[in-house]
């Protein structure tokens, strides 16, 4: 038997394995395809402060080795998944429920944190989204920005906080050293990179906003570089994503540094990814001579 247990800023997790946000709506929509009791825990579709239709159709679209989408936070509001679908996923699932945030603003952050903090094991804040007040740049790609989402949040919440970090910046570390000065608990990265896609045929774009977040397959080594370069600056646990589909990646992201692995766009791929990760964990543990997945946390950081 080997152990896959982890301890995620103080919460236990029966494995890493962790579907990422927006890529396993709020677990109810995948009871037809197996028990979500098996994860280590659920990221929710990103929630904003007021219910989102999102951006123009078409918004997802397929490529090599991935898939650029610009859905645009299409969510039904933070009142809705307070009242209705958190309490619903309890109904059936037993394992840490990790919410995620979005706004357009720090009083936004704030307002779905607060609201949610009660409900949550743990919360993940987004801050890859527009800051409305700062000419619309992202408020991950300034260190000051994020650090001001993340001091204001953790005002306003007892449960432990991870920034979701956006990798389209030239230093990583710099914001993920600025969100844990501020008092983050910990850090998700990384969200999708910017990504364009045109229709050679129609001479257009292949998705209506242009632009989009390019995920899949393609940019596991991106993430696995930054996952090393957070983990190695940073002292608060990393939560790995971006391109993980097997149990492989799940040892090798965890080997770079994370604590727990987050899967995404396999899952909108294969339906049982998790499952199917989850599964196979342990005999890849058992071919590579590993009895305790925590064994293998960062044993590629340097000394």
């Amino acid at each position: 038997m080997v152990n896959l247990t982890v301890r995620l800023a103080g919460v236990a997790l029966q494995n890493p394995v962790i579907p990422a946000s927006g890529t396993f709506g709020f677990g109810g929509e995948f009871l037809d395809f197996y028990d979500p009791d098996i994860l280590g825990a659920i990221s929710l579709k990103g929630t904003t402060r007021e219910p989102r239709f999102g951006n123009p159709t078409p918004r997802i679209a397929e490529c090599s080795e991935g898939l650029i989408n610009s859905v645009g936070l299409q969510n039904p509001g933070i009142d809705q998944v307070t009242g209705n679908e958190i309490p619903y996923l309890r109904t059936f699932y037993h394992q840490p429920i990790i919410a995620n945030i979005s706004g357009f603003s720090v009083d936004e952050y704030t307002d779905c944190c607060s609201k949610v903090d009660s409900l949550a094991d743990i919360i993940e804040v987004n801050v890859s989204c527009p800051n409305v007040h700062n000419g619309g740049m992202s408020f991950g790609t300034d260190p000051k920005c994020a650090a001001e989402v993340t001091e204001a949040v953790k005002k306003v919440t007892t449960k432990p906080v991870f920034i979701k970090l956006t990798p389209n910046v030239t230093d990583i570390v710099s914001v993920a050293r600025a969100c844990e000065d501020a008092g983050a608990d910990g850090l998700t990265l990384i969200n999708t990179l910017l990504g364009m896609r045109i229709d050679i045929k129609r001479r257009q774009p292949v998705i209506a906003n242009k632009m989009g977040g390019f995920s899949g397959p393609a940019i596991f080594p991106v993430a696995v570089r930054m996952v090393y370069q957070v983990a190695n600056a940073c002292k608060i646990p990393v939560m790995g994503c971006g391109g993980v589909s097997t149990a492989e990646d799940v040892i090798e992201m965890m080997m770079a540094g994370a604590t727990a692995v987050q899967v995404g766009a396999a899952n909108l791929v294969e339906p049982m990814a998790c499952k199917n990760i989850i599964e196979e964990l342990p005999e890849v543990m058992g071919k590579l001579g590993i009895n305790d997945i925590n064994d293998i946390i960062g044993v590629c950081k340097e000394m």
